[in-house]
């Protein structure tokens, strides 16, 4: 009974889903609770998963972001339709005008990266210092599993032990 009450309460946001413009589907798994699936479809990465479920501390139920934050009451699946539509709206892609790091405007700059330059780029070699590291130092490697340092063949023959004491 308690899984039928929750899918009617998905399918009423379903509808108010529909109505703004949203994709909105009921997911029904063998395994898990129910859901809504949401998406954007102007922006499909735009995308949430909506559940239904009592609250801990009352039986009242409530929608329920994915991330498990208590999103709004069943009773107004059109206040939460207004939230899901606000929180799955993408940002204008021409021009974007956030807060700079120092909290100063941008003053109307887009975030578009600047074209690259005609021709080949350069291709000049990394410094070591500036180069990724792309292992461990032997040092942070069992004793067994560090390299092998290649030696001078005079060296490498005078360190070797003979088995003679």
């Amino acid at each position: 009974m308690g899984t039928d009450r929750r899918t009617g309460y998905l399918e009423e946001l379903e509808h108010e889903l529909d109505t703004r413009g949203l994709v909105a589907r009921v997911v029904r798994t063998r395994s898990g609770p129910v859901f809504l699936r949401v998406v954007n479809p102007d922006a499909a990465s735009l995308a949430e998963d909506v559940t239904c479920a009592p609250a801990p501390e009352s039986h009242d139920h409530y929608y329920w972001w994915s991330w498990g934050e208590r999103m709004h009451r069943v009773d107004d699946p059109g206040g939460a339709a207004v939230k899901l539509a606000r929180v799955l709206q993408p940002l204008p892609s021409e021009t974007l005008h956030p807060e700079s790091l120092h909290g100063e405007p941008l003053h109307g700059e887009s975030l578009r990266a600047a074209p690259l330059p005609a021709g080949p780029l350069p291709q000049e070699p990394l410094s070591p210092a500036h180069r990724p590291k792309t292992h461990l130092p032997q040092a942070h490697l069992p004793v067994g599993k560090r390299p092998l340092r290649a030696q001078p063949p005079e060296t490498a023959a005078a360190e070797r032990p003979t088995g003679r004491s």
